[in-house]
């Protein structure tokens, strides 16, 4: 075990991480006459482009260093992943408008859980042997637990909105579940491809331990992944705003009214979605060898704080007493889900103590 490991630490930092992306997009229902395409690219220039390259240059020491010796194939596999990363974003922020929080968080997040967490280790040849090894069949367990929590609680979310559309509550808000639905879809598998851009950008992370980063190591990774999702987003703007003629939102609304609010709230939309992976790097380090469940629990989570979100804010009022007991069992598994992958890298982090 390294000096680093404690899972129980680890799960408590991706907590803090989930959190924050569990709220990251909520400021997007407080624009003032922005168009969905600036304020994508107003947030995603903040977390996707200049926090990554600011984190990096303050947490990893010599970091020009650790790119001069870092390998470019590392460098550009990460890259071209984000770049497919930026797609799922994309749809995912679209979802939203079409299906609302509660129903895209379980459905995309579900996807990205299971094919982020296990498709990796699997195409590489070790999950036989994390299976093997003490606490490693707890920890997948626990994936494939969270992943029917996420089921549990998407069919939750889909009657819960049937009953508010049933009701007229839904009325003119966009509700569109045929096209929200498949969006969703999209938008979790090519989410689970973030996890394979910051595996892609391992090398780089233990360059930058190398140069004494220490618990920040991942932070060395993350321009590389977050730019090209930038790339992506900002093509897509690009052909949006040039067909909508909406340019120039970007220094004025349409009634020169709540401008510097918008970006405001960009702001804290851009600074929450990275901070959810400042915190998970953090604890990405800490779970021993299973470090591949890292990207499970801080999904699982997520689903877990975000469905809390959704009845804050109202989500779920006029929901039948039934649809909110799915909800509730749903978050029990979820709790369950979490409980065991943290549970099976603890044994696994003794059990490796015990070997050394």
């Amino acid at each position: 075990m390294t000096p680093d490991a404690s899972p129980l630490l680890g799960t408590l930092l991706h907590t803090i991480g989930a959190a924050s992306a569990a709220l990251c997009y909520s400021p997007q229902k407080f624009l003032h006459k922005w168009s969905w395409q600036t304020y994508w690219l107003a947030q995603a220039s903040v977390c996707w482009l200049l926090l990554p390259w600011l984190f990096a240059y303050l947490f990893v020491p010599e970091y020009g260093m650790v790119l001069a010796e870092s390998p470019s194939d590392s460098m550009w596999l990460a890259f071209g992943y984000g770049v497919l990363y930026g797609v799922g974003g994309i749809a995912f922020g679209v979802a939203i408008r079409y299906i609302g929080f509660s129903l895209t968080y379980a459905i995309a997040i579900g996807f990205s859980c299971l094919i982020g967490t296990l498709f990796m280790p699997l195409i590489n040849g070790v999950l036989g042997e994390k299976l093997q090894q003490e606490g490693g069949m707890i920890v997948v367990g626990g994936v494939a637990l969270g992943f029917f929590a996420m089921i549990v609680s998407g069919m939750a979310g889909f009657r819960k909105e049937h009953e508010l559309a049933e009701a007229g509550k839904r009325e003119g808000s966009g509700f569109n579940v045929k096209l929200g639905l498949p969006i969703c879809v999209v938008a979790g598998v090519l989410s689970a491809v973030f996890n394979f851009s910051l595996e892609a950008g391992a090398p780089i992370a233990e360059v930058a331990a190398l140069h004494g980063a220490g618990n920040f190591q991942e932070l060395a990774k993350y321009p590389f992944t977050m730019n090209g999702a930038f790339l992506t987003t900002l093509v897509y703007v690009i052909y949006l705003a040039g067909r909508s003629k909406s340019w120039g939102e970007f220094s004025a609304t349409t009634d020169r009214k709540g401008l510097g609010r918008n970006y405001v709230l960009a702001f804290a939309t851009g600074i929450m979605w990275y901070m959810q992976f400042f915190f998970y790097g953090l604890g990405h380090i800490r779970m021993g060898d299973f470090k591949f469940s890292s990207w499970a629990i801080h999904m699982i989570i997520l689903i877990l704080l975000s469905s809390g979100f959704g009845v804050l804010i109202g989500e779920w009022r006029g929901a039948r007493s039934k649809t909110f007991g799915f909800m509730l069992l749903a978050l029990a598994l979820l709790v369950a889900a979490v409980g065991l992958i943290t549970y099976g890298n603890f044994l696994g982090a003794e059990s490796a103590a015990a070997g050394h």
